[in-house]
């Protein structure tokens, strides 16, 4: 049998293992279930991955993430490895001839997702191949009280039926104690080996930035840290708008979205990676097993909706052991926004059972029919028709997909998207012999940033909305400035699709899903929470907030991150009388900014910030025409 660090050298080129990975390589060798418990960046996918090439046989991996399966096949067949992942879209036939290959072809490793361990076919193949190791990445997944539980990962088990003899290695990032115990629980270990590595990283400081203009901050930031650095936002608009405000201003930066072409996203990765471009301003689709060692800062422009997914992308800084920075900016408004968007928009039971019934009559799928039936969504036209609000339907259908009622799949190739083709000056010219088009171009350009640069998914009814016009006469425009070589339109009359993997029974079919919905909430109300009290709790160090939140009784201050570095600074956290002195007196010598304030007065900024709040609330204060403050009397 090969050693381990023989296996690690020959494809990985490193001659010595991160913490705890050769412990958990040698329990698996040993046949032992074992969990592992390895924070981002402390290199998992090894753990499976060296056993199985040591092993006579195959290693199958369930895994939820269809973009992270295809990342590690692609890895491993460049390393001359046969690997292959089963993912959604593949037709019977090619499915039939890729499990044939699994038992014949000599390959090493099968990457499935939880859903197909329900197909018969799949099923009666894995009971024929020589499996030698079963790994379920994403663990977490199959616990109620997870981070994104996926009921569909309780067949799971079935893989211990079809292989008993076969042991079984669970891998996450993020695990509270209760979480390891019901995973390690539902996936019948026996006499487990638990690796738990700590959460704490001693060389990131965790910082809290409350900010009233956060692109000057983002700037300050940026100056301040030079280096490799992700900026996280929250929608793909927003990652294309920073990126060229961070341009224009002379930073090295490029974008990254789940909408951009295959080969674009290789090309922007290859340079961010390769550090031509410094800056990666990224929504949290980017990042999942990609692992750059020299990310000096990551920072959030939005809060993120849980600290564990916090936690894995701040955790995506400082790989390489030198100091590092995890940045949240923050302002007054964020706490409404994160609710407005996570719990707010959270469905009732009733509303469930409302959107699928109306979900089952637009398809026209009679009682006790439909299982597996495929059909093209417009999800925007099925809003209209039933009146629905589109966040709150959404959600809906999510919960549906996650519970594995429906499977919601967004085809970007089904998106309408549109690029202009010629210069800026060229099509402004032709607006002016034009006037016609006038308005709809001009909504158009308001709307999606680099339209000029990229061709882009756009929503027709948005336009419609903001132009006061209708999707039919937005359509017959952008045909019009196609013909006439202006515009590259793609129309689609759909955005995703829909398979029903349970035949309709209406309220039946929610109610047995109605317990872990409400538990699912629960769950999301307490993580949004969690969230909000990480960023106001300035009296405890932030890492040991983070490393509490996991379970970790610690209880050294880190000495760098926001709550460690105001106690030492030369200014000093005041009360609202001392503070409000402070400022009215700045004031009384003239208007100044948020930022002259916060530059000039010897008090914490976070207590200059609410003081601001406050006084502009009671009309104590009132804002300029140059958005500056000034007393209300003088």
């Amino acid at each position: 049998m090969a050693h381990p660090i023989n296996i690690l050298e020959q494809y990985w080129n490193h001659t010595s293992f991160r913490p705890y990975q050769e412990e958990i390589i040698e329990s698996i060798l040993e046949n032992n279930d074992t969990f592992a418990l390895l924070p981002t960046g402390g290199g998992k996918s090894v753990c499976f991955q060296i056993p199985a090439l040591i092993k006579d046989g195959i290693c199958i991996v369930v895994s939820p993430l269809i973009a992270l399966m295809k990342d590690q096949v692609n890895t491993l067949k460049e390393k001359g490895i046969k690997a292959m992942a089963i993912t959604s879209g593949i037709k019977y036939n090619e499915l039939d001839t890729l499990l044939d290959n699994c038992i014949y072809g000599n390959y090493k490793f099968l990457y499935l997702s939880p859903e197909r361990l329900q197909q018969d076919i799949v099923k009666h193949r894995i009971e024929q191949m020589n499996v030698n190791l079963i790994a379920v990445d994403e663990a977490h997944c199959i616990s109620q009280w997870g981070n994104d539980f996926r009921p569909a990962y309780k067949n799971i088990t079935l893989l211990r039926q079809l292989q008993p003899s076969v042991n079984v290695v669970a891998l996450t990032a993020t695990a509270k104690p209760k979480v390891i115990e019901e995973t390690m629980e539902a996936l019948d270990f026996i006499s487990p080996k638990v690796f738990k590595a700590s959460f704490i990283r001693p060389n990131i400081a965790y910082q809290v930035v409350s900010s009233e203009d956060k692109i000057y901050d983002l700037e300050r930031i940026l100056k301040e840290h030079s280096g490799s650095s992700i900026i996280y936002v929250r929608s793909r608009k927003m990652s294309i708008d920073i990126h060229n405000i961070l341009e224009k201003k002379g930073f090295s930066s490029t974008f990254f979205h789940g909408g951009i072409p295959t080969k674009d996203k290789q090309e922007r990765l290859y340079q961010w990676m390769n550090n031509k471009k410094n800056i990666m301003v990224a929504t949290t689709a980017f990042g999942m097993g990609i692992d750059k060692p020299d990310v000096k800062t990551v920072i959030h422009i939005n809060l993120p909706e849980s600290l564990e997914s916090y936690y894995q992308e701040a955790g995506r800084a400082g790989r390489n052991n030198e100091n590092a920075y995890a940045i949240l900016l923050t302002n007054a408004s964020d706490e409404n926004v994160l609710k407005n968007q996570f719990i707010n928009s959270l469905p009732s039971i009733n509303d469930m059972k409302l959107v699928y019934r109306k979900l089952c009559n637009y398809f026209q799928i009679s009682y006790g029919e439909g299982e597996l039936t495929t059909h093209r969504f417009n999800f925007s036209d099925f809003c209209k028709v039933y009146g629905f609000k589109s966040s709150k339907a959404f959600n809906t259908l999510q919960l549906l997909d996650r519970n594995s009622i429906i499977k919601l799949s967004q085809q970007f190739n089904y998106k309408t998207k549109l690029q202009f083709i010629v210069s800026n000056t060229a099509m402004f010219s032709y607006l002016e012999t034009r006037p016609q088009y006038n308005t709809i171009v001009k909504t158009i350009l308001r709307t999606y940033g680099g339209i000029f640069e990229h061709q882009l998914a756009i929503n027709l009814k948005l336009i419609a909305d903001k132009s006061s016009t209708d999707e039919k006469e937005v359509i017959r425009n952008l045909e019009a400035l196609q013909k006439d070589g202006i515009v590259d339109f793609l129309f689609s009359n759909t955005d995703s699709e829909v398979i029903f993997l349970q035949p309709r029974e209406d309220d039946k079919t929610i109610h047995r899903i109605a317990k872990v919905v409400e538990q699912q909430q629960e769950l999301k109300r307490f993580q949004v929470h969690s969230v909000l009290d990480y960023v106001k709790n300035t009296s405890v160090c932030k890492s040991i907030q983070l490393l509490n939140y996991f379970g970790e009784d610690y209880k050294d201050d880190c000495g760098q991150c926001s709550v460690c570095t105001s106690r030492n600074s030369s200014k000093t956290h005041s009360n609202f009388k001392t503070t409000r002195q402070h400022i009215v007196q700045a004031l009384e010598q003239k208007p100044l900014s948020s930022r002259e304030l916060t530059e000039q007065l010897p008090i914490e900024k976070e207590d200059v910030i609410a003081c601001i709040q406050l006084l502009l609330e009671h009309d104590i204060i009132v804002t300029t025409i140059g958005n500056r403050y000034k007393l209300k009397h003088t």
